[in-house]
C-alpha cells in the first residue's frame, strides 16, 4: 500500500514539473504566434493605398497612410525578398523604446526594426543603420546571420527599403561580425556621413576587409550605404552586420 502511495506521489510530482516546464514554453509560442499575426495585420494596412491630399513640400507615399495614421513614429518599410524581414521600421527621440515596444506602443520583448535619432531619412547621409533583435523564433533580424552562408546570400542579395517618401533598392556589399568596446572594435554604428572622400573610403575598405566573403559588388565615393545591425549568436557583444549599396538615385516625391 505504502509502495502504491509513493508510487502514485511521485507520479504527481513529475507531472506538476512537467506543466511547469511547459508553461515557459506555451507562453513563449503564444507571444510568438501573436507578433506573427500582428505583423500580418501591419502588411494588410501598408496594402491598403488610400490617397490623401498632403500640402508640404514633400508627400507620403499614398501605401504609408493607413499605417502613419496609426503611428507616426513610422518611417519607411524594410524588406528582403524570400526572407521573413518585412517589417515597417520606426524612430523615435529614444533611442532604446523601439528595443522592447511593438508598433502600436504595447510593451514587447520583440520590440520593432527601427533607427536612432541621429538618422535622416530625409536627406539621408552616407549610411543610414537600422536595429532590430535576433529573435530565437527568426522573427524581427533573427534569420539576418543567414547571410554567413554566401549560397544564401546569392539567392538574397537585394534589399528593399521604402521611406515614407521614395522606394529604394540595395545590392548587399559586405556582411561580418564584429564585437563591440574590445580591443579591436569597428565602430560601424558611429558612421552615417563621410565628410571626405578618405572617410568614405576608411570605412568601405574596412567592412570589404571584414566581409565573410567577396560579393563581388563594389562601391565608389558618392555611394551611400543601409546597415543592419543585430546582436550575434556568438554572444557577448558581439554584433553580425550586412551593409548595401543603393542601387537607384535619390527620387524625392514632391
Amino acid at each position: 500500500m505504502k509502495k502504491r502511495r509513493g508510487y502514485h506521489l511521485i507520479k504527481i510530482i513529475l507531472l506538476l514539473t512537467a506543466v511547469v516546464c511547459l508553461i515557459p514554453m506555451g507562453q513563449a509560442c503564444y507571444l510568438s504566434f501573436q507578433h506573427k499575426e500582428q505583423q500580418k495585420e501591419l502588411k494588410i494596412s501598408l496594402e491598403k493605398v488610400k490617397v490623401q491630399e498632403q500640402g508640404a513640400a514633400e508627400q507620403r507615399l499614398d501605401k504609408f497612410e493607413e499605417l502613419y495614421s496609426q503611428n507616426s513614429d513610422l518611417i519607411g518599410w524594410l524588406a528582403i525578398k524570400g526572407t521573413v524581414i518585412d517589417y515597417p521600421v520606426l524612430q523615435c527621440e529614444d533611442d532604446s523604446y523601439y528595443l522592447s515596444h511593438s508598433f502600436y506602443k504595447e510593451k514587447d520583448k520583440y520590440g520593432c526594426l527601427f533607427v536612432k535619432n541621429q538618422a535622416d531619412v530625409h536627406t539621408p547621409g552616407t549610411n543610414f543603420i537600422i536595429y532590430g533583435h535576433n529573435m530565437k523564433d527568426g522573427s524581427m533580424f533573427g534569420t539576418l546571420d543567414s547571410y554567413k552562408s554566401k549560397e544564401f546570400y546569392k539567392g538574397h542579395s537585394e534589399i528593399s527599403f521604402d521611406t515614407l517618401y521614395e522606394e529604394r533598392d540595395y545590392q548587399i556589399l559586405a556582411v561580418f561580425e564584429t564585437e563591440l568596446y574590445g580591443k579591436d572594435e569597428f565602430p560601424y554604428y558611429q558612421f552615417y556621413q563621410a565628410e571626405t572622400e578618405n572617410e568614405f573610403q576608411d570605412f568601405y575598405r574596412k567592412i570589404k576587409e571584414l566581409s565573410f566573403y567577396d560579393t563581388g559588388v563594389a562601391a565608389e565615393y558618392g555611394d551611400t550605404f543601409l546597415t543592419l545591425s543585430t546582436c550575434s549568436d556568438s554572444g557577448g557583444n558581439n554584433r553580425f552586420v550586412v551593409v548595401a549599396k543603393r542601387l537607384t538615385e535619390e527620387k524625392y516625391i514632391y
